[in-house]
């Protein structure tokens, strides 16, 4: 169990900085610097209370020097991304897959908050997040429909050519379907109903889970989307015509369901 623990503590330094990414990202501002501070007073925050967990309760999320609130995010991200990694190096060790879905999972978080507050997917993740999963690819694949359509193709069905090939097409295909469903969309009704982000986020889901599997967080997503978006709108009164859903979000929380469920629903 030490090297799940290791993850998980490694978990918990990669929220802290996966923090700092769904804030500065939708601003266009740079990761690395200035230092972290805080938003409000712009005073730098010290190491130690920047300790992940430990600090937030240590300074009962107030800011230190000015105590404005911090907001639950924070944590929560923290939490969330050390638990994530604590599974998937649990379920699949030391290895190259659970190194795979651990970049995947980190990557549906920062893509979840992104979208859910400032309906942003930053091409950091979905475009970067690609090609980096097409680079996983070479090393690691997930068995998957994608491989047997190419080995019927008499593509082959081992080799990293056809891990490759297999990953650009399950990212490919999907995606597709989706702007071309947006597209339609957009013909008829003469409003855009669908943000090329969605789109390209939809490559990056194909791109780490397959074919099958980024088919299902697709209809997944989808039907989340639609339920509990239509549920919320008539909940708060706003005008559906107009509300702008953060699909994206759907998208990651239904990503990260299949992730975790993968063994039962896919055998993984």
């Amino acid at each position: 169990m030490i090297e799940p623990c290791l993850a998980l503590l490694f978990g918990l330094l990669i929220g802290s900085f996966l923090n700092v990414c769904i804030y500065r990202w939708p601003l266009d501002l740079s990761v690395v610097r200035p230092r972290s501070h805080c938003p409000e007073c712009e005073a730098p925050i010290a190491w130690y209370d920047n300790v992940p967990l430990l600090s937030f309760a240590i300074l009962r999320g107030r800011c230190r020097h000015c105590q404005a609130r911090i907001p639950p995010r924070y944590p929560l991200v923290e939490l969330l991304t050390g638990g994530l990694f604590f599974l998937m190096v649990h379920r699949y060790g030391l290895t190259p897959m659970a190194g795979k879905m651990c970049a995947f999972t980190a990557m549906m978080v920062v893509l979840f908050f992104t979208d859910l507050e400032q309906r942003i997917l930053p091409d950091e993740i979905t475009v970067w997040g690609t090609v980096a999963g097409l680079g996983f690819a070479l090393f690691v694949s997930t068995p998957d429909v994608a491989i047997l359509v190419l080995g019927v193709a008499g593509l082959g069905s081992s080799g990293w050519i056809t891990r490759l090939a297999a990953a650009a097409l399950a990212a490919g295909l999907p995606s597709g379907i989706l702007w071309c469903a947006g597209w339609i969309y957009q013909k008829v009704r003469h409003r855009e109903g669908l943000g090329f982000g969605d789109v390209k986020m939809v490559a990056l889901l194909g791109c780490y889970l397959g074919l099958d599997a980024g088919m299902t967080v697709l209809v997944l997503g989808s039907l989340a989307g639609a339920v509990l978006g239509l549920a919320y709108v008539k909940a708060t009164g706003k005008d559906a015509a107009t509300y702008e859903l953060p699909f994206g979000a759907f998208l990651s929380a239904s990503a990260l369901f299949v992730v975790v469920f993968s063994r039962p629903l896919f055998g993984w």
